[in-house]
């Protein structure tokens, strides 16, 4: 009689309150299956509870430790669960690949400062009579090149000045002062123009970002839902010891009522034995109940708690929601639609399949002939101090200086900024592999293994649908094995009170009573079981459709 007492006050609940957890950590709406709950039955009647029966509900199990509902079960495993933990940082390290793959089109600066200093014999014929040259050089340079995304294309652009001293006769400059700009850009114009090493790989890594994020929705899911599970067995084995617990009470009050049938001389001594022997046999099962409480203690503690808190396995929870029967009506082809679109591994492998066409469509493009075009401008100014020489002389000496002018670097600049002394050139570079390349062998094996992954992902989903149709045919066979339960429950109240008339005339044996003690005991738990698998089958049926359960 007690899990009707316990369950029947839940039947005018709303229907989504089994659900209202599950939705809390996986954002899924229940519509999203296009489920509508369905017309809620009426309570059938129960017969009134057999007095031996009633007395064991009156010390009702108790359970020491923190209240805890199903929705802060969910709150505090997306807080302290490890394993969400872990999954956290995956899309955030991706982030970085996507970032390092990104960084090769950020403009880079460059600079170049040189300075020298260099001795040699002179190695010009008319410079006779000198026997060592001594040269100076200054160098600086400054730029920005960057690799351009739309194109494949490059560009440098640099400025460099320079300051160059040297005693060899017939030197026009000396120092002489020098400045250029030069712009250069390569552009590729058939291979390399669409997608290149550089392309593919930021688009490798914004796929792989995005499995990431696919991979954190997965473990989040599927944690609500093992949070659920967890929740709803520890709810179970508090149930089971409380059954276990009545049963053995009720076993305690027939061996009682046998020792008081012995003493007045109504039963013979020996028949109280296997009443003794149910008592023995319902202690163990209670003991077996308490230890079934601890191990689901465990299991929850384990996902919703912190283990760096020092009190991690001293903690106990006291569950403060129950299972609901609130039956629901199940739209397969609604579900199978879904899941389809949603579930999480479909979309995993989705992306493995796009990650194998970028890696195609780079081969295909690697395959066609390298035509880049590379276009140059370049600016020069030049200074210094220049010598004005005279008429060599017959014997070979350094000619006289006549004069010299002083042109600065302000000059120089002058000569760069005003274009005054340009050059510029195009060129266009060709080459092509003679034979099978690299590239031909790569796009061969990208195209079988794009066959073999459509194969895949038609397996992979004929798997999702049978998981759905497998869920949806759960939640309605265990909505039935309810009702089955229910009704073997009753007649097991039923039986039993019979036989504890028919025990007290002395028509019934002390067997026969046993017997219906432990039907009673079976039927209680077996309508408890289904009554929380039943909830559990509506955990599974929506998480399915967004995520594949473990051990399916």
């Amino acid at each position: 009689m007690y899990l009707d007492q316990q369950f029947r006050p839940f039947l005018t609940v709303a229907r989504t309150g089994a659900l209202a957890a599950f939705m809390f950590a996986s954002g899924m709406p229940l519509s999203a299956s296009g489920q509508t709950p369905a017309p809620q039955p009426a309570p059938v009647p129960s017969l009134p509870a057999p007095a031996s029966s009633r007395l064991v509900r009156q010390n009702p199990v108790v359970v020491e430790g923190s209240p805890l509902s199903m929705d802060e079960a969910v709150r505090m495993a997306l807080e302290n669960n490890l394993g969400i933990q872990q999954e956290r940082l995956t899309p955030e390290i991706q982030s970085y690949g996507v970032a390092r793959a990104s960084a090769v089109y950020t403009p880079a600066l460059f600079s170049t400062l040189s300075r020298g200093s260099a001795a040699a014999p002179p190695s010009d014929f008319l410079s006779t009579g000198v026997a060592v040259v001594t040269s100076g050089s200054f160098f600086t340079q400054a730029g920005v090149q960057q690799n351009v995304k739309f194109g494949g294309g490059s560009y440098q652009f640099a400025w460099d000045g320079s300051r160059a001293t040297s005693d060899a006769p017939r030197t026009v400059f000396s120092p002489q002062l020098g400045s250029h700009v030069n712009a250069v850009y390569n552009q590729p114009l058939l291979r390399g123009f669409k997608i290149d090493t550089l392309r593919q790989q930021l688009l490798q890594s914004q796929n792989q970002l995005q499995v990431a994020d696919i991979q954190l929705r997965q473990r989040i899911t599927v944690t609500g839902r093992n949070v659920r599970a967890a929740y709803y067995n520890l709810v179970g084995a508090i149930a089971g010891l409380d059954v276990a617990q009545q049963s053995l009470d009720l076993a305690r009050q027939s061996l009682k009522n046998n020792q008081t049938r012995v003493e007045v001389g109504t039963m013979a001594p020996i028949d109280i034995v296997a009443a003794e022997a149910e008592v023995a046999s319902n202690e163990e099962n209670v003991i077996i109940a308490e230890a079934s409480i601890q191990s689901a203690q465990d299991q929850l503690r384990a996902l919703i708690s912190n283990p760096s808190k020092p009190d991690f396995w001293s903690a106990r929870y006291k569950p403060t929601d129950q299972p609901l029967l609130a039956p629901q009506t199940v739209d397969v082809d609604a579900a199978v639609k879904n899941a389809l679109a949603n579930r999480t591994d479909l979309l995993e492998f989705k992306k493995t399949m796009e990650s194998t066409d970028i890696s195609k469509r780079f081969a295909e493009n690697q395959r066609l002939p390298a035509v880049d075009l590379q276009a140059r401008y370049g600016l020069t100014g030049i200074g210094g101090t220049q010598f004005r020489y005279g008429t060599p002389t017959i014997d070979g000496e350094a000619p006289p200086i006549l004069g010299q002018s002083v042109r600065g670097f302000a000059d120089v600049l002058r000569d760069v900024f005003g274009n005054n002394y340009r050059a510029w050139s195009f060129a266009v570079n060709v080459s092509y592999p003679i034979g099978m390349s690299q590239a031909e062998a790569g796009v061969a094996q990208a195209k079988l293994q794009q066959q073999q992954e459509r194969t895949q992902l038609t397996n992979l989903e004929m798997q999702v649908t049978t998981q759905v149709r497998e869920a949806a045919r759960g939640v309605n066979t265990n909505l039935k094995r309810v009702e089955a339960t229910r009704k073997a429950r009753e007649l097991a109240e039923r039986r039993l009170e019979a036989e504890e008339k028919r025990f007290t005339v002395g028509l019934s044996s002390t067997f026969e009573l046993v017997q219906a003690q432990r039907d009673l005991a079976r039927a209680r738990q077996n309508e408890l079981n289904a009554t929380i698998d039943y909830n559990r089958s509506l955990v599974d049926f929506e998480t399915v459709q967004v995520a594949p359960i473990s051990g399916r």
